[in-house]
């Protein structure tokens, strides 16, 4: 029994060594979104991280969470003088209902290493108070990390112009399917 339990010792302080936590540098990473409309209308833009620390073994994530601060949601498609009126409409109950839900909040829970040196990120994503598991691409560059996922809004209960809730939108539709695109600086 007794080398069993130094074995078992053993093995998680050499578990915990190789494991190391990394705080998000929230002025330097940058988080970038992109929704699609049928008329293949793209806006873009950007939502600031409010904090996040990832845990890496041996180089692979194992265990992380990111908050994203949905209040600095801002667009950057269109001229100026229009910006305001979409971020309005995107921070409204039409979409993402920021004044009730100024966070989103993505953990990861493990990963899995591909051929090309980057990963598999398994993880729940929440928004808008609700929670799904999302699958998504991440990799080391030089002196930051790439990650980018695709979410489908309408899991999320964003409805706004969404064939997932409405139909005979036409032109009108919006795509579900909404693409974030990071640059994540430790």
């Amino acid at each position: 029994m007794k080398k069993i339990t130094i074995l078992i010792s053993i093995f998680l302080i050499s578990s915990v060594s190789f494991a190391q936590e990394y705080n998000i540098d929230t002025t330097k990473s940058e988080l970038k979104w992109t929704g699609t409309e049928l008329t293949t209308n793209t806006h873009y833009g950007s939502i600031d991280f409010k904090s996040g620390s990832i845990i890496l073994s041996e180089g692979q994530p194992i265990k992380g969470k990111f908050i994203v601060d949905m209040t600095t949601l801002k667009n950057q498609d269109l001229p100026e003088a229009y910006r305001g009126r979409l971020e309005g409409h995107l921070r409204s109950d039409d979409f993402f209902s920021v004044d009730k839900f100024s966070e989103a909040i993505l953990e990861i829970t493990g990963s899995n290493k591909l051929n090309t040196g980057g990963f598999d990120v398994n993880g729940n994503l929440t928004i808008k108070g609700i929670t799904h598991p999302v699958t998504f691409s991440m990799s080391p560059e030089d002196d930051y990390w790439v990650a980018n996922l695709i979410f489908d809004r309408s899991k999320y209960d964003v409805r706004f112009r969404s064939g997932t809730f409405f139909e005979n939108l036409g032109d009108k539709l919006i795509y579900d399917d909404i693409v974030i695109e990071t640059q994540l600086r430790f």
